[in-house]
């Protein structure tokens, strides 16, 4: 098991692990623990570099089951290793993803629409919501809700929880289809307080106010009741 050092720290920027195993198919390592966030729920993997014995390589994505794939001959079983991860990327996705939920939240709070679908990149994303009709005005006003919630500087907290206690919360999980993997004991919540509460096992800043400006730089139906909602992050 790798211990997972972006579940309870996503400022961790640099840490020192060992290899436990290799995959030279994929040109890829596993650790015993890693700041490196392998990609889920619309979150890019992390990038970054691996130093040992001299060395430095790239580490150009993370695959599931937490396997870095590097740029470069594979380090042996049992090496010591330093990571850093490409940090400016990931802070750029870390207020990304919470400006993501702070939309979330106030579409599910002032309108009730579930999500359907969503992506993200660094400082933009878009987001799908069953909306009946979207026009204009509504955008508009989802807008400056979205920009009072980040100025209003709520703290975002992250919790373990049993599963069955998670799943006694109302409204835990946002999207239309339950996309947690059945039969995990515990569930890792996201908290925007007084706004959001939702499943998720990605990385967000501390507070809205690290976010910055939100704007809805388009919109579209993708048909019926399913509509797009696109966010830049200035």
């Amino acid at each position: 098991m790798t211990e997972l050092l972006y579940h309870t720290d996503a400022y961790v920027r640099e840490f020192d692990a060992v290899v436990t195993g290799i995959d030279e198919a994929q040109n890829g390592v596993l650790l015993d623990r890693t700041a490196f966030y392998p990609g889920g729920g619309g979150q890019p993997y992390d990038m970054g570099d691996m130093s040992f014995e001299g060395q430095t390589l790239r580490v150009k994505s993370v695959a599931r089951g937490n396997l870095h794939l590097i740029e470069g001959a594979l380090p042996a079983v049992g090496t010591a290793i330093h990571g850093t991860l490409d940090w400016e990327r990931r802070y750029q996705l870390m207020r990304t993803h919470t400006a993501m939920h702070i939309l979330c939240g106030v579409v599910w709070r002032d309108y009730g629409a579930s999500v359907t679908g969503g992506e993200m990149n660094p400082l933009k994303g878009r987001m799908d919501f069953e909306f009946e009709r979207l026009q204009k005005e509504l955008v508009d006003e989802i807008e400056a809700k979205i920009n009072t919630e980040v100025v209003a500087e709520r703290d975002i907290r992250v919790k373990s929880l049993p599963r069955d206690e998670a799943f006694q919360i109302a409204d835990l999980i946002r999207t239309k289809i339950n996309l947690l993997p059945p039969g995990i004991p515990e569930v890792r919540t996201v908290e925007i307080v007084g706004l959001d509460l939702q499943a998720d096992g990605g990385t967000h800043v501390a507070n809205t106010r690290e976010v910055g400006h939100l704007r809805i730089s388009e919109y579209k139906s993708k048909g019926g009741i399913n509509k797009r909602i696109y966010l830049d992050i200035e």
